[in-house]
């Protein structure tokens, strides 16, 4: 069973993010935005039956809840607490990766050769980082030298990933090819 070692702030005033003392993943990702998405997830499923909850991020030690601003922090922290704390390790069936975690099947299907420098690029110097703040990001595509991107756990809803972080993955992206943009989605 997974203890909480700690609860930390995000830079989404929305959401937490709890690091715990042991792994429930083993480098696996998971992300979601609504309890229909985490329908074959039993430990996500059990965050969403809280009220105020919206999104559910966990990976490794890591387990991010947002909140839709309308929860005191202090009621749903002690909410949120029991089934984190009684959270076993992934299942077996979940055990995997999902494909589309990080890169939507579109962008994976993709022969554009930008889409495996620009997801190379996010991996070593941005998702580190956001992982950090308690998110992720995910490409869903580039079409027409629009690279859309999607934001996941306390980055889904923060302020600053649509604008600071956004801008700064665009000029990152801009030395692959200068006639990229980024949309967020």
């Amino acid at each position: 069973m997974p203890k909480i070692a700690e609860i930390e702030r995000t830079p989404n005033p929305d959401a937490m993010r709890f690091v715990l003392r042991e792994p429930i993943t083993q480098g696996i990702t998971r992300s979601y935005e609504s309890p229909d998405e985490a329908g074959e997830d039993p430990f996500a499923s059990l965050l969403f039956d809280i009220p105020h909850v919206i999104s559910v991020y966990y990976v490794d030690r890591y387990v991010t809840v947002t909140q839709d601003g309308n929860a005191d922090w202090n009621t749903l922290l002690r909410q949120l607490a029991t089934p984190i704390r009684e959270a076993e390790p992934m299942m077996e069936e979940l055990a995997t990766d999902d494909p589309n975690v990080n890169v939507a099947e579109e962008a994976q299907n993709s022969d554009d050769p930008r889409l495996q420098q620009i997801n190379q690029m996010l991996d070593e110097q941005v998702r580190p980082y956001l992982l950090a703040d308690g998110g992720g990001l995910k490409v869903l595509g580039l079409e027409d030298n629009v690279l859309r991107v999607h934001y996941q756990g306390a980055c889904g809803t923060c302020p600053t990933a649509t604008s600071g972080t956004l801008y700064a993955i665009e000029s990152m992206v801009k030395r692959i090819d200068p006639e990229i943009t980024i949309e967020a989605v």
